[in-house]
């Protein structure tokens, strides 16, 4: 397609650019004209009389606003379109901590596909995945980044009309960086520094100076959540208890102390204070009460309430509206659910995000980001997240958004079928789940991970036709892969997932039954079936490391090919054992003797649920460690 743009475009030029390889079209003097003005007000987008116009205040709504028109134009010749844009801030914060490390080109390509759908703020979160001058351990082997990665993501980003903030720690969350001998004196537990110390302010101005240095923008996010042990560790041992409201205030404002020395405006997740003001220490405790003298101390940071849990739009606006108590202008951050296991899970994030996006639009919220967090390896990847990105850009313009609307505008953005991504839902929402999966379950994880002779949820999924239901969805993904031919590595490696799980969900079920009751028939015809299900699995590592390799830098992966390798070498050893028994070489097979018991003892979990662990708790009930 060939295009004429005229008017205010003298600081769009490389972004139209970019995207114009993204949006398949070329600039001609001979192309179809759109005429483009920068003005106060919506984003308008028309075309009449073959003649083109774009209205818009940021460039982020012009970015958009090209994409529509594009969109349309190929629809309709005629068409006149007004969307409000409903917050200030609409951004992305995306996990570069727990072992997935985006490439500078993985990064681009995010910040491409943002530009489009009109999310205009990147955060990178890195604990320690950044070079810090003097440190050299600090992420070590991580697959840090580094000034000039940064530096290169950020300049793309601003083409773009996109504004990347630093995303760090400077109180929890810092096992990985703490872990080395450098770190001792500035330990206070294994992953909260020690707060007080002169030593611990000198290492926090340095690691502020290296994560904001590569940016334009003056705004920094430093963390502060879940510090849940704050002064229990070295703290305690050198100056005794001390309520940790104090500790936190005073920490704190050192800290906020050294970004306005640094010309830096922070925000902070706001959980520490909510926790320390309940009584059972949570974050979502609407009795909790703050002493007004702690709230008239707290620095001068904005808030950030995050929460990504509850589907309630009335809880969202009551617990805004408590973040306004303690101070104005809060942001709020929900979340796209990549963290759930090895698969997304788009029933958790829709029902959440609906809830909240309206309520932020009831109460004024001008700031908002939503975070795709990669907990426990980061097995999901992140182009999973791509529906709920579309879904939160929609909200960014719209009061009210139609799942048929998110679909038009994914199809168009991204390239892809939405009904066919929202069937990876079912990777985790099988059989025994609760609808739209509200609880979190993550059997794909679970069945792929868990081992074959000592099976510890079992139990749980015992009954459950997940052999056939994974069979069903394995012949669904084949279809969706081929209907998304941008997307084949994503449906590849899941279509072979759910092939492993149509074999690996009952096998243990089943083998323990039929070693039960003496069934050796069985038991012989379970031992053949391992050989393929060994080459399945073989085969998902390689489509999983296909996946790694094309959005990641190599570190981390070391982390997942070890899960795969363990349950590869853990075959082998099934099939050893099952032949002695067979055999006649041993009596007894030890590990199907003993009982199995639901995972959660004689707390079973709710009705709909089934679990949701980490990789160390599913693979044995010893100390992986």
């Amino acid at each position: 397609m060939k295009l004429h743009i005229t008017g205010e475009t003298q600081t769009l030029e490389k972004g139209i650019d970019i995207l114009s390889h993204e949006l398949n079209f070329t600039r001609s003097n001979n192309g179809h004209p759109i005429h483009i003005a920068q003005q106060n007000g919506p984003l308008t987008i028309k075309n009449d009389h073959n003649q083109g116009k774009i209205t818009f205040q940021e460039p982020i709504h012009f970015y958009r606003g090209l994409g529509l028109w594009i969109e349309n134009y190929q629809k309709q010749q005629t068409f006149d379109i007004t969307e409000e844009p409903q917050f200030k801030m609409n951004g992305v914060m995306l996990d570069a901590s727990r072992n997935a490390v985006l490439t500078v080109g993985g990064i681009k390509e995010m910040l491409r596909k943002m530009a489009i759908m009109g999310l205009n703020t990147l955060m990178v979160y890195t604990e320690d995945t950044y070079e810090v001058e003097d440190y050299p351990y600090f992420g070590y082997m991580r697959g840090r980044y580094t000034e000039k990665e940064l530096k290169l993501c950020d300049e793309y980003a601003t083409h773009l009309g996109i504004e990347m903030i630093p995303c760090i720690q400077t109180l929890a969350h810092l096992t990985e960086a703490l872990k080395w001998n450098y770190a001792i004196e500035l330990r206070d537990t294994a992953d909260i520094l020690l707060a007080g110390e002169q030593k611990t302010y000198n290492f926090l101005e340095k690691i502020i100076k290296a994560a904001s240095k590569p940016f334009k923008s003056n705004r920094i996010h430093i963390g502060m959540d879940e510090a849940h042990q704050l002064g229990l560790g070295k703290y305690l041992d050198k100056h005794g208890y001390e309520e940790r409201f104090s500790i936190m205030n005073r920490h704190l404002k050192e800290v906020v102390a050294t970004t306005k020395k640094l010309n830096l405006n922070p925000m902070i997740w706001s959980d520490m204070y909510f926790r320390l003001g309940s009584k059972r220490g949570a974050y979502y405790d609407l009795e909790a009460e703050i002493p007004e003298d702690v709230i008239k101390s707290i620095p001068d940071a904005q808030l950030v309430y995050w929460d990504y849990y509850h589907t309630d739009e009335d809880f969202y606006q009551t617990f805004i509206q408590k973040h306004k108590q303690l101070k104005s202008g809060p942001i709020f951050a929900g979340g796209v659910w990549t963290w759930n296991g090895i698969s997304p899970n788009y029933g958790k994030a829709i029902a959440t995000t609906e809830a909240a996006m309206t309520a932020c639009k009831k109460e004024n919220v001008q700031e908002t980001f939503v975070t795709m967090w990669g907990d426990n390896g980061a097995e999901t990847p992140w182009i999973t997240a791509l529906p709920v990105l579309q879904l939160y850009a929609e909200h960014a313009y719209y009061k009210n958004v139609t799942s048929d609307h998110v679909a038009e505008r994914f199809k168009f953005c991204c390239d892809g079928q939405y009904d066919d991504f929202m069937a990876l839902n079912q990777l985790d929402e099988t059989p025994g789940v609760s609808e739209n999966n509200l609880h979190e379950s993550n059997p794909s994880k679970l069945l792929l991970w868990q081992d074959l002779l000592i099976g510890l949820y079992d139990k749980d999924m015992q009954g459950l036709p997940l052999n056939n239901h994974y069979a069903e969805l394995t012949a669904k993904l084949k279809q969706a892969k081929q209907a998304n031919p941008s997307w084949t590595l994503l449906f590849d490696f899941y279509q072979q997932l759910a092939d492993v799980l149509s074999i690996k969900a009952e096998y243990g079920i089943n083998l323990k039954e039929a070693y039960d009751t003496n069934d050796k028939t069985t038991v012989e015809h379970l031992k053949n079936q391992l050989a393929d299900l060994k080459t399945r699995i073989n085969s998902l590592r390689k489509k999983h490391r296909t996946i790694w390799f094309t959005l990641n830098k190599p570190f981390g992966w070391e982390i997942i090919e070890i899960r795969y390798g363990g349950v590869l070498a853990r075959i082998d050893t099934v099939e050893h054992r099952l032949h002695q028994w067979l055999t006649g070489n041993i009596d007894t097979l030890e590990e199907l003797d003993a009982e199995r018991l639901p995972f959660e003892g004689p707390y079973p979990m709710p009705d709909g649920s089934l679990g949701r662990n980490l990789y160390h708790r599913i693979v044995t009930a010893g100390n992986l460690s």
